[in-house]
């Protein structure tokens, strides 16, 4: 529902702000002065065509906005907006250069994001561009939700995603299939020159620091024969030292135990440095031929490259590669089978889907026959006794060759026609001429319909064009029992439907220094009396027609 609706320079609005609530309000006021201007103004806000022509003489910008308070739970599963969002604020603004910016919530969204969200927040009843004349699958959605077949239409969609995956996942090795050969091929020769390459992982890093040692192999040798000089071939070696240091020790233990730990200790030092000695050997052995052996390193890092700049980065994502292609190979390999299993699934998962998509219709079909005489009954109380409504379903079988069309819906189109008049042939609910009559069809649309978006705002224009009496009066109960779960606006002119309002809105025009203003106000309930006593008598207002005004106010604003 609208909390709150500001409009700024649109039209004779200068700046116009109303704070609305739940139940049913009424906006009136002479003819001329606006009414629609606020219809206007609301289905900018909904993401509907703007100009700048429809801006104030003398001003830049339109601006509107309003903040909605809604069941988010629906918005938020088609991931309009999050779920932690507690109302909707929405404002669009429209300048002479520009067609207009819209924001939701503060961020700054294409005015394609407004017109997807407008269907969960306001329904518009009256304008022969409402979504649901514009788009039939509305309709088709509104007798899911009045047949109750929410749940098998779920199992039909499902079915059809699962269809349409498997689709498209024989449609891939079809491709595939067609450079099989071909492929098959390329793959061979990238797998046996990467394995024949018998690459580790690791091994580039160990050739890289291999390479940096015998590229300073010279003063590598030099350190180690230094090295190995000062721990055990000089005659005053590290070894010889120790090895005397050992029998001083072994004396002095005899004379002294603290030197047993000492003895103990350099025995142990000594066994390091021997070992330090056999290594040094060891490695200088290693990397004597250091020439010979560094082309061989580089040949090895040169072939590593070439596979890097074939295959990857690294040698991982070059083992990585291998590993995929052999996968893609097998796949290839078994082609066939596979296609031939992904048919016999399609086959079985097209009957569940043709079979459930099926009984869906035929369900479909048997609570269209009741709804149209509800939807007639409701349309004739609403003063177009002698219309006909009807809804047609047309059931079209599914194209084994063509699944990715297949309808998540299953496999109905459904369209409501009507004839509001004897002789007149039936047509399309969309091609409805009059405003009066569209309002009412819709509204015993909403009266008899199971709507899953509480709160919602419905505004009714023109619903009361070419009623009066008993029609007009129990079109006012039938949208006082519809305000019950939803907010509901209707403009109107007629007292019977005024006076049923919990909320009563006038609009004016005046001039003043040679501009037009519209303005708005709220009612108190002694001025409702003064405007419903002016919609049943015009300027001719006397003390009878008060007193009829406050009774009908008493008895129906209940």
């Amino acid at each position: 529902m609208i909390k709150s609706l500001r409009i700024k320079n649109l039209a004779t609005i200068e700046d116009l702000e109303l704070d609305l609530e739940e139940g049913f309000s009424i906006i009136t006021g002479e003819t001329g002065v606006g009414k629609s201007i606020i219809i206007d103004g609301i289905m900018l806000i909904l993401g509907e065509k703007g100009s700048k022509d429809m801006i104030r003489t003398g001003k830049a910008e339109i601006s509107v906005e309003a903040v909605f308070k809604q069941e988010l739970d629906s918005i938020a599963r088609a991931d309009l907006i999050p779920e932690s969002e507690e109302e909707i604020c929405v404002h669009r603004r429209i300048s002479e250069k520009k067609t207009g910016k819209g924001h939701l919530n503060g961020t700054l969204v294409p005015i394609k994001k407004l017109k997807e969200i407008s269907p969960f927040l306001v329904d518009i009843y009256g304008q022969n561009d409402h979504v649901f004349l514009q788009h039939i699958e509305y309709q088709l959605q509104y007798l899911d939700a009045y047949a109750s077949t929410i749940e098998i239409q779920q199992a039909v969609a499902e079915a059809a995603r699962e269809l349409k995956r498997l689709a498209r996942e024989k449609n891939e090795l079809e491709r595939k299939e067609r450079d099989r050969e071909q492929r098959l091929d390329f793959l061979d020769y990238q797998i046996n020159e990467i394995e024949k390459a018998r690459l580790s992982s690791g091994e580039e890093e160990a050739l890289r620091q291999e390479r940096d040692i015998f590229k300073n192999a010279e003063r590598i040798r030099s350190l180690v024969e230094e090295a190995h000089g000062i721990a055990d071939n000089e005659e005053v070696s590290l070894s010889s030292l120790l090895s005397r240091l050992q029998v001083i020790s072994f004396e002095l233990s005899r004379f002294a135990d603290e030197f047993r730990e000492t003895y103990d200790a350099i025995s142990q030092f000594a066994i390091t440095i021997r070992e330090l000695s056999d290594f040094l050997l060891k490695f200088r052995e290693r990397h004597a031929d250091s020439s010979e052996k560094l082309e061989d390193i580089e040949a090895r890092l040169s072939q590593i490259e070439g596979l890097k700049r074939k295959y990857g980065h690294s040698i991982e994502e070059i083992l990585s590669y291998l590993k995929k292609a052999k996968m893609e190979q097998r796949e290839l390999s078994t082609s066939q089978e596979k296609l031939s299993e992904i048919g016999d699934k399609i086959k079985d998962n097209l009957a569940l889907y043709t079979n459930k998509a099926q009984h869906l219709s035929l369900l479909r079909k048997k609570k269209a026959q009741q709804l149209e005489k509800e939807i007639e009954r409701e349309i004739g109380n609403l003063g177009m006794k002698k219309a006909r409504f009807k809804i047609r379903v047309k059931t079209t079988p599914p194209d084994q060759d063509h699944l990715q069309k297949l309808r998540n819906s299953g496999l109905d189109e459904v369209e409501f026609f009507i004839s509001p008049n004897p002789g007149e042939d039936i047509k399309p609910l969309r091609r409805i001429a009059s405003g009066g009559e569209l309002s009412r069809i819709m509204l015993a649309l909403k009266t008899v319909g199971k709507d899953t978006v509480r709160l919602k705002t419905l505004i009714f224009d023109e619903i009361d064009s070419g009623i009066g009496g008993k029609t007009a009066e129990f079109v006012a109960k039938k949208l006082k029992r519809l305000a019950q779960d939803n907010q509901v606006i209707c403009i109107t002119h007629l007292p019977q439907i005024a006076s049923f309002a919990s909320h009563h809105f006038k609009i004016e025009k005046k001039v003043a220094e040679n501009r037009t203003y519209t303005t708005v106000k709220k009612l108190t309930f002694q001025e409702r009396i003064e405007e419903i006593a002016r919609l049943s008598a015009g300027s001719h207002i006397s003390a009878a027609t008060l007193q009829n005004a406050r009774e009908m106010l008493e008895r129906n604003c209940r």
